[in-house]
């Protein structure tokens, strides 16, 4: 009974919420596409000649946002969950963090890449404090695999729990690249602890 009036109250509430409402009238498959969108209108790394990678992609919302913007570039969605075909998207099924997929990335891109996102949050067990250590992880390996495939003047933007493990990530990014900085959109919702961090610029020895 619990769980089918949680599900019931976590609908109600989708549908109360504007960003929602908005998603689907606009065609995105969720209402992060928009938090992309701030993002993008905050910081500005989404060109037409962008190489990007969506970390985490599934549904798809942050890849529809950039396939948009990066009409002559090229986007790549990976998840190791399945995504419906996106038009002008290469989509890999396959953990980012295995060597498999390294190799898949830099064969589509050829080259280094522009820009990399990701929007990836651990699947929730009701410990709010265990999630945001298993989220802000996921971040880390996202930074980390950022250094070996991004182009010396790229960009990463990846989400961020407020929380433990967030100084040692911020630690990690300014040791690394030449600007950090933190934004939460306003579609995030407001008792969410989520940022987000944008790195710019390697730091090359």
């Amino acid at each position: 009974m619990k769980k089918n009036k949680s599900s019931k109250n976590w609908i109600i509430n989708q549908h109360r919420d504007e960003y929602f409402k908005q998603s689907r009238s606009l065609g995105y498959r969720s209402r992060a596409a928009f938090k992309l969108l701030e993002l993008n209108k905050k910081f500005n790394f989404l060109k037409k000649n962008s190489k990007v990678l969506d970390l985490g992609a599934a549904p798809g919302g942050w890849s529809q946002v950039a396939s948009n913007y990066c009409t002559k570039g090229k986007v790549m969605s990976v998840d190791l969950k399945q995504m419906t075909e996106l038009k002008n998207v290469k989509f890999l099924m396959m953990d980012f963090r295995v060597n498999e997929s390294k190799k898949a990335i830099e064969k589509f891109f050829g080259d280094k890449i522009s820009v990399i996102l990701s929007d990836m949050a651990a699947n929730t067990t009701g410990n709010k404090d265990l999630d945001c250590i298993r989220t802000n992880e996921l971040c880390m390996e996202a930074l980390k695999f950022s250094l070996s495939v991004l182009d010396n003047s790229g960009v990463i933007i990846s989400k961020l729990f407020n929380g433990q493990d967030f100084e040692a990530v911020k630690k990690f990014a300014l040791s690394n690249f030449k600007k950090v900085r933190f934004f939460k959109p306003k579609s995030s919702k407001d008792h969410s602890k989520e940022t987000y961090i944008h790195c710019c610029g390697l730091k090359t020895l």
